[in-house]
């Protein structure tokens, strides 16, 4: 296997096990290596570290083996086996009322570059490194072993998220079987999926926990989603007992889909809806201040990378005053940010000096972050990317 070599005490990190290798702590490295080529990385004096996938980019290595290995199909076999065994621990394969999860979590799962997300058995993969793009072939075989009859489709999405190769032309495509309509169930409440346009892999499974926690809110409350994309909170929130409901997106194609997926729970719910094709921000002007007891706020990543940190810090701030202004007193807010540029210390700030400005008394209820079966890896804590807080506003 090729290798690379680490300038002089630039081995600290991969003994403490973080999976990244950035390209300023190479010494020296095998003159064939190239992108999405597999690894071994040696110390300064020869000590062999960790072996991982080549990428001629600042993070150059991702790391999924700190054991010296033949990383050959069964031992990928074996990585996608421990992590389907995990999710049965935690009671997510063949779950009464939920049939969708996240199967594979990059790092989280100790195979970076890998996302799997499991849609009533349709996968859909999104690829964040060349290395494990070139493994396509090798994961759907081993997802068709595993799986048998209950693996419907395997879909690849990952246009979107692989590393510029060159001579290379992503493209989402099929790989193995087929799907039309794919509708599953979350705690028993009915969505209809787009895998193919949808955002991301087509869902946002990360914030299982967090619809689940809305629901629970609800009850006899006004409520109101902001950047609701197909309506996951605003199901919760109907079937949890809301009063009303209002569903705000400036996508038609996402709110169409909102309407679908409320329809799904029955007429009397859907009585309780409103959908709102919107600019969010100019939704916020119009209504007046203290309209609704529970605000759910989930923008898109406004900060993705550090570069644009100090104008994403900026966005969250304008909107969570904006939010806050419009949470009766005594009501909920609960507020995300998905921008890995941004801690969760910084979005504290942020939303603690929203209130500050706009002289709200704020009580912590919860910090809210992706469900369990979206795992961070203790020595990664860059995987931690989704960050939030319930807030009762006073």
């Amino acid at each position: 296997m090729k290798k690379i070599v680490l300038q002089k005490g630039k081995d600290k990190s991969l003994l403490r096990f973080h999976p990244w290798v950035f390209s300023g702590a190479v010494y020296r490295k095998d003159k064939e290596i190239g992108d999405g080529d597999m690894v071994e990385v040696y110390s300064y004096e020869g000590q062999y570290l960790a072996t991982g996938h080549y990428h001629n980019s600042s993070t150059c290595v991702k790391i999924f083996s700190f054991d010296q290995v033949t990383p050959d199909e069964s031992f990928w076999k074996r990585k996608i086996e421990n992590a389907v065994a995990f999710r049965q621990r935690l009671g997510l394969w063949n779950h009464p009322s939920t049939n969708i999860f996240r199967l594979v979590n990059g790092e989280g799962d100790y195979m970076p570059g890998l996302i799997a997300d499991w849609f009533d058995g349709n996968l859909v993969l999104q690829f964040h490194s060349y290395g494990m793009y070139l493994l396509s072939e090798t994961f759907v075989r081993i997802f068709k072993e595993i799986f048998g009859e209950k693996l419907h489709s395997v879909y690849d999405k990952s246009s979107a998220t692989l590393p510029e190769v060159r001579g290379l032309e992503p493209a989402d495509k099929l790989l193995y079987g087929s799907f039309d309509d794919v509708m599953v169930r979350e705690n028993g409440n009915p969505y209809f999926i787009d895998i193919v346009k949808g955002q991301k892999t087509g869902f946002f499974i990360d914030q299982r926990e967090n619809r689940r926690l809305v629901g629970e809110f609800s009850a006899g409350r006004r409520v109101l989603n902001l950047f609701c994309y197909t309506g996951g909170f605003s199901s919760y929130a109907l079937s949890g007992g809301a009063e009303h409901v209002d569903s705000v997106d400036i996508s038609k194609k996402a709110i169409d889909y909102v309407e679908r997926n409320i329809s799904q729970l029955g007429g009397e719910y859907a009585s309780r809806h409103t959908s709102h094709v919107e600019n969010v921000f100019d939704f916020l002007e119009r209504i007046p201040d203290e309209s609704y007891d529970v605000i759910v706020l989930d923008p898109p990543a406004f900060a993705k990378h550090h570069k644009v940190k100090e104008q994403g810090v900026k966005g969250y701030r304008n909107l969570n005053r904006k939010a806050l202004q419009k949470v009766k007193r005594g009501g909920f807010l609960f507020t995300f940010s998905c921008s890995q540029a941004i801690s969760t210390e910084d979005f504290q700030t942020i939303v603690f000096s929203s209130a500050a400005m706009e002289h709200k008394q704020l009580r912590v209820l919860r910090h809210l972050e992706a469900g369990p079966d979206h795992p961070v890896d203790v020595f990664h804590p860059e995987g931690s990317y989704l960050k939030g807080v319930l807030v009762c506003v006073e």
